[in-house]
């Protein structure tokens, strides 16, 4: 039995993406993918203005009513539905039958489809849509498009969103998507079609509570329920819960699509990210607000004008810099790549430098103190870049709390300790004393490595970030991601640079491979039962290490 015939995929390797269907509402990240697909030589196939986006470009790209022989009609509600473009996005060229029939009418298949929806949900936010107006925001082609390529997994890759352009580059220089990454894009298309869907159903079933015969009678403005998606039957508990906490604001969705999630802002705490101000942009969703807040933290962990951009609560960047717009520039060139889509907080105003620095590059939330004239001006003009500016000074202490079943865990938010945080009060255990510049290297390592999951090492030159190994189950590999990541992303890779490690090296291992990466100095809690073990190998290696006493794991 033919492998088409079982299904079987597991052994399945990449497949190249030659053709590629392109159309999407929100542009953001479209210029830098049309750029890598067209130079990796993949057909673009587009429809309206997707299409006159890329021609801008000077990219060449196939109109969709070349390929089908008909036009757009309709005024657009009418441009991929047509068996030239479905028979491309359905047929399993795995099966001979399918391949066969292609021929047979003509018809090319797509590797890859690049789509996203209508900002159905997003207009119900807003104020003057009429029903009409609504209704002709309901989008029907795309979610066609991408749940017949979701549908068609097996041998198509489908991206449903801008954050996820970043996986497309990866493919593209990996050979192609393989069919287990090509099944979780498929997921998430479902998972976003069903949200999308549940959304319009929540508001006809608003509507048609509301009529009283016509629906002309209707008001001009529909407020969005208070959850939009599937999980709210399952979780009417949830909701009951957080209705008796206080004011709560229900946001796009939560980790994933098919959660409902609330924001319920803390009368107490008033200076957090719970209570910013949204400039422009989308509405959060549950995962903006995580990242934005690991962003807030680790900008202001520091004196000097600092930006940290962060990635599924991670940072991909962090550094210091003689004004802001200079310290963003050596926080992207960290990890150019995984800030792409990420969240990016600064601790100083943004200016009109930093604002055009960034606004080419795919972000999904902006986070500071204040924004200059200039710089809004530039950061509106993206107009699904989220923009925050926070309600006030940094709160000297607050708590955390973390939700778990049967309860809720109440704890100190992780400060910056007068003992142990200032160099001034740490303990020098091997190698020779270090010059200025060296110790203000270390201190801004300690200061930043707190952002990473634990277990992490960062490597830090120059008062920036080199290389970061965060959320590995042992510290050898965390150091050995530190190291790769740095010699893989940073001129100069980790050698010279000084390594901070959020808790104590239990062994020598993960020092050694520190030591062997061409690091300089280290700073460390120590408290091992065998830090005897750990010293010994520094001195060995000649090289510099200091104890704080303390130590900041981030969970």
């Amino acid at each position: 039995m033919s492998n088409f015939e079982t299904g079987s995929n597991s052994g399945e390797g990449r497949r190249p993406i030659k053709r590629a269907l392109v159309s999407v509402y929100y542009k953001d990240g479209l210029p830098e993918l049309a750029k890598t697909l067209h130079h990796a030589g993949v057909e673009i196939v587009s429809t309206g203005s997707t299409a006159s986006s890329i021609a801008d470009l000077g990219i060449p790209v196939t109109k969709v009513e070349n390929v089908t022989g008909f036009p757009e009609i309709l005024d657009g509600r009418v441009k991929t539905l047509h068996p030239h473009i479905h028979g491309g996005l359905l047929a399993d060229t795995r099966n001979p039958a399918h391949a066969a029939q292609l021929d047979q009418h003509n018809i090319a298949p797509f590797d890859l489809v690049v789509g996203n929806l209508y900002p159905f949900v997003e207009a119900l936010r807003t104020t003057g849509k009429t029903e009409d107006e609504l209704v002709e925001l309901i989008d029907i082609g795309g979610p066609t498009m991408i749940r017949a390529a979701a549908k068609n997994h097996g041998v198509v890759a489908v991206v449903s969103d801008p954050s996820q352009y970043g996986l497309v580059i990866d493919a593209l220089n990996d050979g192609g998507f393989t069919f287990a990454e090509r099944r979780q894009l498929a997921g998430e298309v479902f998972n976003a079609t069903s949200a999308y869907d549940a959304a319009i159903a929540g508001w006809l079933a608003q509507v048609n509570g509301l009529a009283t015969g016509n629906a002309a009678e209707l008001p001009g403005v529909i407020e969005l329920p208070v959850a939009t998606s599937p999980a709210v039957e399952r979780s009417r508990g949830i909701l009951r819960e957080v209705e008796t906490i206080g004011a709560a604001t229900a946001l796009r969705y939560g980790e994933n699509p098919h959660q409902a999630a609330w924001l319920v802002p803390s009368e107490a705490e008033t200076n957090g990210l719970a209570h910013a101000v949204q400039l422009n942009g989308k509405p959060m969703s549950y995962n903006n607000y995580v990242d934005a807040d690991a962003a807030w933290r680790a900008a202001y962990d520091h004196q000097l004008p600092a930006v940290a951009i962060i990635k599924h609560a991670n940072p991909c960047g962090i550094a210091v810099g003689l004004d802001i717009a200079e310290a963003y520039r050596r926080a992207h060139a960290t990890d150019p790549l995984s800030a792409y889509g990420g969240v990016v907080a600064a601790n100083r105003t943004v200016t009109a430098e930093m604002a055009r620095d960034l606004a080419p590059v795919f972000t999904e939330v902006v986070v500071a103190p204040a924004y200059d004239d200039d710089a809004l001006e530039v950061l509106r003009a993206k107009k699904n870049l989220r923009v925050l500016v926070m309600p006030g000074e940094r709160p000297a202490a607050w708590t955390e709390k973390r939700p778990i079943s049967g309860g809720t865990l109440v704890q100190e938010a992780d400060q910056y300790q007068a003992e142990g945080d200032n160099p001034d009060t740490w303990t020098q255990v091997a190698g020779a004393p270090v010059s200025p510049e060296t110790l203000a290297d270390l201190a801004f390592a300690w200061r930043a490595v707190r952002a990473a999951k634990s277990n992490a090492i960062l490597l830090a030159r120059d008062g920036a970030a080199v290389g970061v190994g965060m959320g590995q189950v042992n510290r050898v590999d965390a150091a050995k991601l530190a190291v790769n990541r740095a010699n893989e992303l940073v001129e100069g890779g980790s050698a010279g640079a000084v390594a901070a490690s959020d808790a104590f090296f239990p062994f020598a291992d993960g020092l050694q491979v520190l030591l062997d990466g061409g690091v300089v100095a280290v700073v460390q809690p120590g408290g091992s039962v065998r830090d005897a073990e750990v010293i010994a190998a520094a001195e060995a290696a000649g090289v510099p290490m200091f104890f704080t006493g303390v130590r900041h794991f981030a969970h």
